[in-house]
């Protein structure tokens, strides 16, 4: 007698615990992408149908995961697509006004964040999820900042992309040369952080306008360069005797958001030694800080514009930091074969009168490699900032004239003090 041939039944699509979370997720994303497009004047979608698309992609995603059914998500992208493009049609129809198509990429994007929920990462798709939103929220904000670019403003970040994104991935990690201490990967690294916290600075700069009050100027002036900030309000100065007192507190300001600079700098390259090398700075920033504080109290303030900073990615600017940082490295290995531990001292106290980033960073990363002890370290940073105010104050003195430098003078002495200070009696 012959059997009929049996027939396995498909395997059931389970929902598990897993699953259901994926689900949940793809509908709070939608809910939030889609509560910011219903308040826009383009109503191709909303807070009812952005949340539906995610969940349209988990599901297609979820159910592509079974025997057979492989082809359900590219499905899905494709129906999604035809929709998108139907909808347009309609509104071409009715001849609304083009707003664009930031709706119908976002919804393509929605769709799959649900689909990558299901099959990827959790925590990527949150966060891709919320970058989205945010994106698409800051609009307007987003749109004002690119009108008020201008070309050379687009020259440097385009300069910056070059540096970090061009220039980087393709140099050597490792040393070379004397003392084998030269790292192209890192040189070149160290450059592009240094420029990008310039060119950081300037963007705040832009998107505050051209009258800023005198803290933020000094604040970013000192971010994007202290010694330049020194060099043109001491100008200012010179021609206009009664913005002396203005002058001064600004260069304080400059150089006291010169440490912040410093903070970024060591977070970057040593965050393992933040309890060695922070404290000390921190010191001399705070004391810094309060003496800005009573000077900007016993002065007259007034809003007062500040000129422009110059171009902070400028290739020519980054190569010579570059040079300059290879030669304290070089310096300070020759210096700690030949004097010991008070030659790195020496190079600090130099290098330290046109720029104490190289300092910073090199003695911070050879702290974070062992190759140097934090107490080292930090002091050698601590020498070159007191060299850089004692630079300053000479440039002030010299282009902003006698007046200028006594009150430069009186506000960076207690900075100062406090510096000599910590070399001697921080334990």
């Amino acid at each position: 007698m012959n059997r009929a041939p049996e027939t396995t039944a498909p395997p059931p699509i389970l929902v598990d615990t897993e699953s259901i979370l994926s689900f949940a997720i793809a509908l709070g994303l939608g809910l939030i992408i889609g509560l910011q497009r219903e308040r826009t004047t383009d109503r191709l979608g909303g807070i009812r149908t952005f949340p539906l698309i995610a969940l349209f992609g988990a599901l297609s995603a979820h159910l592509g995961r079974n025997p057979g059914m492989g082809w359900m998500m590219l499905t899905g992208l494709l129906i999604m697509t035809v929709l998108i493009l139907l909808g347009n049609l309609e509104r071409l129809r009715g001849r609304d006004e083009y707003t664009g198509i930031t709706t119908e990429v976002s919804a393509l994007l929605v769709y799959l964040l649900g689909a990558f929920l299901v099959l990827g990462d959790k925590t990527v798709a949150v966060v891709l999820g919320a970058t989205i939103a945010v994106l698409l929220h800051f609009k307007p904000g987003m749109h004002a900042f690119a009108e008020k670019l201008s070309d050379k403003d687009l020259r440097s970040i385009m300069q910056f992309a070059v540096l970090s994104l061009i220039i980087l991935p393709v140099l050597p990690n490792r040393t070379f040369g004397p003392y084998d201490v030269l790292n192209p990967f890192q040189i070149w690294l160290l450059v592009v952080l240094i420029v990008g916290i310039g060119l950081g600075g300037y963007a705040v700069y832009k998107m505050a306008g051209p009258k800023v009050g005198t803290v933020l100027g000094g604040l970013i002036g000192g971010l994007i360069s202290s010694t330049a900030t020194t060099v043109t309000y001491a100008r200012m100065a010179r021609s206009q005797k009664k913005a002396v007192g203005l002058a001064a507190l600004v260069i304080l300001l400059a150089s006291t958001s010169m440490f912040i600079r410093m903070f970024v700098e060591i977070v970057a390259v040593a965050p393992r030694m933040l309890s060695a090398l922070i404290p000390p700075l921190g010191m001399l920033f705070v004391v810094s800080l309060t003496v800005c504080g009573v000077a900007y109290l016993r002065i007259q303030h007034r809003e007062n514009a500040m000129p422009e900073p110059g171009n902070p990615a400028e290739l020519k600017p980054a190569l010579i930091f570059g040079a300059l940082y290879a030669v304290v490295l070089l310096a300070i290995a020759a210096g700690k074969e030949y004097f010991g531990s008070r030659g790195i001292y020496v190079v600090a106290l130099l290098s330290g009168f046109t720029d104490v980033d190289a300092i910073t960073l090199s003695t911070a990363n050879l702290a974070a490699s062992g190759a140097m002890d934090a107490d080292i370290a930090w002091r050698a940073m601590v020498i070159a900032s007191l060299a850089n105010l004692v630079f300053k104050l000479g440039a002030a003195g010299f282009l902003g004239g006698w007046m200028l430098l006594r009150r430069v003078f009186a506000l960076f002495a207690i900075p100062f003090a406090a510096g000599l200070a910590a070399l001697w009696l921080w334990p």
